[in-house]
């Protein structure tokens, strides 16, 4: 996929989306913050990113892909993947 073809992704505005998604505040959601180990990602939040993915961006993302991504940097990356192949 050339550059002129890979979909817009904001990343803060992914970063605003997952804050919101630990009660947390953006700052706290880092590039390489680590969802399980430093912000407590547990399977009802898992379940709550999928929701929030798929209503602001139109794409379905399973609680098997969510779980094996682990950083902010991760779920931008297949969301671009996801909008890529729409």
């Amino acid at each position: 996929m050339s550059p002129h073809t890979a979909p817009s992704v904001d990343l803060e505005e992914l970063r605003s989306l997952m804050a919101v998604t630990f009660e947390l505040e953006a700052e706290e959601i880092t590039d390489d913050a680590h969802f399980t180990q430093d912000l407590g990602m547990d399977s009802l939040i898992t379940l709550e990113i999928a929701t929030r993915l798929e209503n602001r961006y139109g794409i379905a993302v399973t609680d098997d892909e969510l779980k094996e991504i682990s950083t902010l940097v991760g779920v931008h990356e297949l969301v671009r993947q996801k909008l890529g192949a729409a």
